[in-house]
């Protein structure tokens, strides 16, 4: 059954890539009308984004607008600039707020401008409300549209009203309950209004319920969300009013998102943001050249206490086999306590106040880590290389694990006290300093060592 649907799903991107490249625009519409939204939108990610343009511009016209709200911003973004007049004003306005935000973060200044002036009056404020909040805060990715009720409405004339604003809410499984000023008093499900007596009020079967700030950075609230596993959660500003909802889709999307930025710069790359398939070469190549650039002049570091401890290597020749050793260990234990802070900083769990507790807490995890691994690697050592070398690397793995997990943990916090990315300070940048910083370590360990010795 695999093996058919991977043959039907090649057979069919080739047939569609070969009809966009002879330019067979009937027999591309012929393709396309076969599939299911699903199966358009795994072909369109293995398209460049001239052939994505084509391909679009081929959809039926039932289905190009449903593609078109699931690709992601930036592929939107792409296709606009090919689309013309009325059909973009169509396609645009047809967006639900959040998304049309989130397309207009992506377009320059002008082209965002002229798409607003074409909504009408609601559209144009429901949008302008988001985009007033700072980009990565929950005010900005929140949907305006919501399903309210008031506490001593019945559970009949309630159903009347969710009846009349499903079609433009985010979520229909939950209803707010606000009074006259919009402040947020609870919230009713579906479910339980479905269930109850039609002339029962809905103050007796309404929930006591915490909103969300709408100034909360917009990671936390999607993980927020994700850990209470409500489907939808109210935003609430300062003064208490609901102002939108973030729904349980909307968070996972945002998770996504963070998740694979923070994948991506763990592992010294820029996220992509597109479809592999669909981004350009030049895309690729800035996305890796920066962050090599940045990792070259760090590694640097490490060439200068090399050269610095030259004499010592030959001199004792048998230290520079246990560099990979002293390099691979401390790194990874900094990249392990970034890696666990940097999850913790987004699960709200550790704030920059705590700075000076997480700074001593992954210094004394290190400790203990490092005499483990120190005790043995001294047995090993030592039983096969001799008393020295074994209290050298004994020695350096305690102080070096100690040095890398503090470091680990506080890079991630002072990250966040910068307002920069924790993720961008962590794996990469960690490993290039405890690499440099390692071997300073190991080298005066061995330099002491050594003279104590009287070697």
């Amino acid at each position: 059954m695999n093996t058919f649907e991977t043959v039907d799903f090649s057979t069919t991107s080739r047939l569609i890539r070969h009809a966009i490249e002879q330019r067979e625009l009937a027999e591309l519409a012929r393709h396309l009308k076969r599939l299911s939204t699903a199966e358009v939108l795994a072909q369109f990610d293995t398209l460049s984004q001239s052939q994505l343009a084509l391909a679009y511009r081929m959809l039926p016209k039932a289905s190009a607008l449903e593609v078109f709200e699931l690709l992601d911003p930036l592929m939107q973004a792409d296709l606009l600039e090919t689309l013309q007049g009325s059909t973009l004003s169509e396609i645009f306005a047809a967006l639900d707020p959040d998304d049309r935000v989130a397309l207009l973060d992506e377009l320059p200044a002008g082209v965002a401008a002229k798409l607003l002036k074409g909504l009408n009056a609601e559209q144009r404020g429901e949008t302008n409300v988001l985009l007033g909040y700072a980009a990565g805060v929950l005010g900005h990715v929140m949907s305006p549209n919501v399903l309210t009720t008031h506490p001593d409405l019945s559970v009949e004339h309630t159903l009347d009203r969710v009846q009349a604003q499903a079609k433009d809410a985010e979520s229909i499984t939950t209803v707010m309950v606000i009074d006259e000023s919009k402040r947020l008093l609870g919230t009713v499900s579906l479910r339980t209004l479905l269930a109850a007596d039609a002339a029962q009020p809905v103050s007796e079967l309404m929930e006591q319920v915490a909103g969300l700030p709408v100034n909360t950075p917009a990671g936390q609230a999607a993980r927020q969300t994700l850990d209470t596993r409500a489907l939808a959660i109210p935003v609430q500003d300062l003064e208490g009013r609901l102002v939108g909802v973030l729904s349980l889709e909307q968070a996972i999307r945002l998770t996504e998102l963070e998740d694979e930025q923070r994948s991506a710069h763990g592992s010294g790359t820029a996220p992509l943001r597109r479809p592999y398939l669909n981004t350009p070469i030049s895309s690729l190549v800035r996305s890796r050249l920066i962050w090599l650039l940045v990792l070259g002049i760090g590694a640097s570091l490490t060439v200068q206490v090399l050269s610095s401890f030259e004499q010592t290597l030959e001199s004792v020749v048998m230290l520079s086999l246990f560099i990979p050793l002293v390099v691979g260990i401390g790194g990874n234990t900094g990249n392990q306590a970034a890696t666990t802070l940097t999850r913790a900083i987004a699960m709200g769990e550790v704030r920059p106040a705590h700075f000076a507790r997480i700074l001593l807490r992954e210094a004394r995890v290190g400790a203990i880590l490092g005499c483990c691994l120190g005790g043995l690697g001294f047995g090993i050592c030592a039983l096969i290389f001799g008393l020295q070398m074994g209290l050298i690397i004994g020695i350096t793995l305690v102080v070096l694990c100690t040095l890398a997990a503090a470091v680990g943990g506080a890079m991630p916090l002072l990250g966040k006290m910068l307002k920069v990315d924790p993720a961008v300070f962590s794996n990469p940048f960690i490993s290039t300093f405890v690499d440099a910083a390692g071997l300073l370590v190991y080298f005066s360990v061995a330099m002491t060592v050594l003279r104590v010795f009287g070697a």
